[in-house]
Parts: C-alpha cells; sequence; structure tokens
C-alpha cells in the first residue's frame, strides 16, 4: 500500500472540514499521515467530535467565512497553532437559491454571501498560503469547485455557478504563476455528492432531479472526494499543476 504515510509530515489546512466532504478529507489526510488544522465555522462539537477520532491528530481553528475578515483571521491562528502549512484544501462553501423574481435587494445580498464564502474567502486564503509558501519553498492548493462552474447552473442557483468557475480560473492563474515557486494548484469539480446539502435537494426534488443525468446512476461518496485529495497532495504528484478533475459520474465531460 504505497500510499500509507505518504502525506508524513504534512499539515493541511482543511476549511469546511466539520462535516460532509470535509470530514471525509480530514480523516484521509490524516490516515496518510498529515496532520489536518480542522476549520469550522459554527459546529464546534461536531469539529471536536472528529479530532477526536484522529486520535488529537489535528488542530482545530474557529472563524467565520461569511465575514469580509474571515479568511484572514482563520489563516492568522491556523499558521499560530501550525507554525508551518503545507498545504490548504479551500472545501467551505455554500449554496442558496434565488429566483431573478426577487427583490433586487435579496438578489444582491444572495450573491454577494455566496461569492463571500464560496469565492472571496477561498481566493483571501490563497493569498496568505501563497506569500507563506513562496517563503517556505513550496506548497499546495486544492480548490473544491464544481460541475456547475463548468457547464453553468440552475436557473435559481446561478450565484453558486458563477463562483465555482471564478474560483477554477484563479487556481489555473495561481498554477501558472506559481509553479516556478514550488505551487502546485488543482481544482476538483464534483456534480453531485451525498452530504446533507445532496440529501436536502433529494427531500425537496426527488432523487431523479439529482442523478438523473448522470450515467453512472449514483452520486459520489465524500470518500472518493477524499481519496483524491490525498492523491493530488502527494510529494510526487507535482505535474497536475493547473488541472481540473471531475468527479461527476459522467453527466458533464469535456
Amino acid at each position: 500500500m504505497s500510499h500509507l504515510r505518504s502525506l508524513a509530515g504534512q499539515t493541511v489546512l482543511v476549511t469546511g472540514a466539520s462535516g460532509g466532504i470535509g470530514a471525509a478529507i480530514v480523516e484521509r489526510l490524516s490516515a496518510e499521515g498529515a496532520r489536518p488544522v480542522i476549520h469550522y465555522g459554527r459546529d464546534k462539537e461536531r469539529a471536536q467530535a472528529l479530532l477526536g477520532k484522529l486520535g488529537g491528530n489535528g488542530l482545530i481553528v474557529q472563524a467565520d467565512l461569511s465575514s469580509p475578515d474571515g479568511a484572514f483571521a482563520l489563516w492568522r491562528d491556523a499558521l499560530a497553532a501550525a507554525g508551518r502549512i503545507h498545504a490548504v484544501v479551500n472545501n467551505a462553501g455554500i449554496r442558496s437559491e434565488i429566483s431573478i423574481d426577487a427583490d433586487p435587494a435579496d438578489w444582491r445580498a444572495a450573491w454577494q454571501r455566496e461569492f463571500q464564502v464560496n469565492f472571496f474567502a477561498a481566493a483571501d486564503l490563497c493569498k496568505e498560503a501563497l506569500v507563506h509558501f513562496k517563503q517556505q519553498g513550496g506548497g499546495r492548493i486544492v480548490n473544491m469547485a464544481s460541475r456547475a462552474g463548468q457547464r453553468g447552473y440552475a436557473a435559481e442557483a446561478m450565484p453558486y455557478g458563477a463562483t465555482k468557475a471564478a474560483l477554477i480560473n484563479l487556481t489555473k492563474s495561481i498554477a501558472r504563476s506559481f509553479g516556478r515557486d514550488g505551487v502546485v494548484a488543482v481544482s476538483i469539480a464534483p456534480g453531485w455528492v451525498r452530504t446533507d446539502m445532496a440529501e436536502e435537494f433529494v427531500a425537496r426534488h426527488g432523487k431523479d432531479a439529482a442523478v438523473g443525468d448522470i450515467p453512472i446512476g449514483e452520486m459520489a461518496e465524500p470518500a472518493e472526494i477524499a481519496e483524491l485529495v490525498a492523491f493530488l497532495l502527494r510529494p510526487s504528484q507535482a505535474s497536475v499543476n493547473g488541472a481540473t478533475f471531475d468527479i461527476n459520474g459522467g453527466s458533464y465531460i469535456r
């Protein structure tokens, strides 16, 4: 099993790490020898339970990424606790619904909040990480994008798709601009993943609304995403720089 302990010695900051995909990523990284920095926004108990599951192998940092200064506070606190950060996984995200018939103030607020959490916070963390990585001889960034950012999205959730498209472009710019500094940046673009967000959608709209156009007929499991993240963080994987990895069961093929 060549992957065992392949991330030994790496400290990895994972945003939105207390549940769903984030928790699966943290567990996988820990299993491969990394020390996760578990970021949470509100659910301290889940974050502490996750750390307990890892046998205490990790750190916990709270930050509100919906606040304009949230990402900068997160980086400052995470770096103070960890001393050195080798990789950042920008996993935190929200998906809200807003109709074109909405009041202009509500429409604008929905777009601004979604861009703040899904894109601006990630961009701010990337900025801080890049400065750190340049000083330390390199590092990795994995940005959790979405199929929605590539093929477009539903009428009621256009802000979500737009934020994820921006995140993919940011990743490409980082890859092209900082590769010579030892930075490797990649995006992951899942379709539907079996999380609380997905289960809520299925409860409202039915399973076929989610998986009807997925050729394999099923959502991805969080563990699938986590396994790919761990692979992309391995020191042996440098030529992946700039790539976007699709995990959508064949529902969007480039």
